[in-house]
């Protein structure tokens, strides 16, 4: 089956979003990607969501591909980065709203969810641990902080921008190309989408400002909001090669969340949905209650167009 789509701009928390959309009516999966990604890391979830029966958004977040870009590092606060996705809830209008969400996209999640800030029907995370765990792991385990040392390493003003930015930000395909298991499930113009998009002016300044709005006390706030029980039905996947975060801080899940499934995937990269992507839409489509094909066949009208909104 090959699924057809197309970019949208959706306005959201005063910002225009670009979005990908595939699929019709009124049971809404929303995809939230990471860093250094774009809405082209979910090209095979979005097929299996529509034939599930989902209208399908694919939103490339706040700073990336053509949505707005804003130059300071307040812009992106976590308050800010909510209300994004509340806004595409509300400019939706969904009957019913599953969240689907990777990395840094699955850290705003978990608050969406947590605080529900909209109703959700149910939540999706992969690769990234519940933010109390989280917190946990970086102030108990050596091994966690040295995991985490790039994100100490993008506090630093300019210098992450210009490293990251050489060679038309080859960094950035390095860093699936070093991550992943297996290189091959992130073709050559997948990397390309992402080195174009890292090259955009501002656009790593914008990527890296997630990092340095959360440790100018975005984290904190949140900490003092206390991390209230998730009561909707819960899929965490989890890729166990993942080079950044340690499947031990997923451990205790289930004390925060009521309805749990928690999946490891043995041999799966923390770039998971793209080099695993049949595994992880097995259990999709198991949490969802559904039975498809197994051929996983990629988005077609995904690769992002253009230069990004300033």
């Amino acid at each position: 089956m090959t699924v057809a789509g197309a970019y949208r701009f959706v306005r959201s928390n005063g910002i225009e979003i670009e979005v990908f959309e595939a699929g019709e009516g009124e049971r809404l999966a929303l995809l939230l990607h990471g860093f250094p990604e774009l809405a082209i890391s979910w090209r095979h979830q979005i097929p299996l969501l529509v034939e599930l029966g989902y209208r399908v958004w694919a939103p490339n977040l706040r700073g990336y591909g053509r949505t707005t870009r804003p130059a300071d590092v307040e812009a992106y606060a976590i308050e800010r980065l909510l209300d994004d996705v509340a806004g595409l809830v509300d400019a939706a209008g969904a009957r019913e709203v599953t969240l689907v969400a990777h990395d840094w996209g699955a850290a705003i999640a978990w608050l969406f969810a947590m605080h529900r800030v909209r109703p959700l029907a149910r939540l999706v995370i992969l690769n990234v641990p519940h933010p109390a765990l989280f917190g946990k792991a970086l102030r108990e385990s050596w091994r966690q902080r040295a995991r985490s040392w790039y994100a100490v390493f993008f506090q630093i003003p300019r210098l992450p921008e210009m490293l990251l930015g050489r060679a038309r930000a080859r960094p950035i395909a390095e860093l699936f190309a070093r991550g992943t298991s297996d290189p091959r499930r992130i073709p050559p113009d997948v990397l390309e989408a992402y080195r174009a998009n890292a090259c955009e002016p501002g656009a790593l300044r914008a990527m890296l400002a997630w990092y340095r709005a959360a440790a100018r006390g975005g984290f904190a706030r949140m900490v003092r909001r206390g991390f209230p029980a998730i009561e909707i039905p819960t899929l965490v996947l989890w890729g166990e090669n993942d080079v950044a975060l340690g499947k031990e801080t997923t451990y205790g899940t289930h004390r925060y969340v009521r309805d749990l499934q928690l999946h490891y995937l043995p041999g799966a990269s923390h770039w998971v949905q793209q080099d695993a992507p049949e595994r992880v839409n097995d259990e999709l489509r198991r949490f969802l209650g559904a039975v498809t094909e197994r051929t996983i066949p990629a988005a077609r009208g995904l690769t992002p167009p253009g230069r990004g909104v300033q």
